[in-house]
């Protein structure tokens, strides 16, 4: 086991000179032994929570991609409120996506992390603030150095209120972007398909020893505008209104580099 961890992290360094759609492939080795050793099946390796039951009482679920689903799903464990988080593919047509059957390019799905969280301690508009302002949403088919349909932003609703707070929020950070001459918003915003759960070893995957940190996402560095700006009733921002404010855990992935 040792030998083949040692063999992961050696192809992993070989990786990180590489930069291609699928690039992640071979990089995931010294997770997957990481796995083998420390695993416990379901188990959140941050949150020490249970990532695969559904949410429970007061609880809710939102579903976000913004490119590779590491350091998305990273950005969302740290936020205060946050039960669990995990990573798989929604979006496309393929009955039963693996990670080589999207790195194809002809499932049709989008890396997407699912977050499980207490809206009596995160609102639905700050995890919307973390999504925009963690990724470029103006980049269509890719993101940074990741290109293909996997890579896609998008926003994936799973009652009224979160369809037109996603759609409200769209437009006026669209505005904010075009004010500083940046690029329309390519955001598909949609009714949640099925979630399909990604392999174990891409589960928590930056928080793993060995893991390679990778992360390609690009912030354009614009603020969202706050929530009165979003076009929505006060009706809905009452019932969603932010709780952390500006107290965001801001994206650790800038230009191609990530941080933990």
């Amino acid at each position: 086991l040792q030998f083949l961890y040692f063999i992961g992290c050696f192809l992993t360094f070989i990786l990180t000179q590489m930069g291609n759609s699928c690039s992640k492939a071979i990089s995931t080795s010294c997770a997957q032994a990481a796995d083998t050793v420390f695993r416990k099946e379901g188990i959140h390796y941050v949150l020490k929570t249970p990532f695969r039951k559904p949410a429970c009482g007061t609880q809710e679920t939102a579903y976000f991609a913004t490119g590779c689903f590491w350091g998305a799903e990273a950005v969302m464990w740290k936020t205060k409120g946050v039960v669990t988080t995990s990573v798989g593919y929604m979006g496309g047509y393929h009955p039963k996506p693996t990670y080589d059957v999207i790195c194809g390019g002809n499932s049709g799905h989008a890396e997407t992390v699912k977050v499980v969280y207490n809206p009596a301690v995160v609102s639905y508009c700050d995890l919307l603030k973390i999504f925009w302002s963690s990724h470029d949403p103006t980049q269509g088919n890719r993101q940074g150095r990741d290109v293909g349909t996997q890579y896609r932003s998008a926003i994936f609703t799973t009652t009224d209120d979160q369809r037109a707070l996603a759609q409200g929020s769209k437009a006026a950070y669209e505005k904010a972007l075009l004010f500083h001459n940046k690029n329309k918003i390519t955001t598909e915003i949609k009714p949640a398909p099925v979630y399909h759960y990604a392999e174990e070893y891409h589960q928590q995957y930056l928080a793993k020893p060995g893991s390679r940190q990778y992360c390609s996402a690009q912030p354009t560095g614009i603020r969202v505008p706050p929530e009165s700006e979003w076009g929505v009733s006060s009706n809905l921002l009452k019932r969603n209104e932010s709780i952390l404010g500006t107290n965001l855990p801001k994206s650790m992935c800038a230009n191609g580099a990530c941080s933990l």
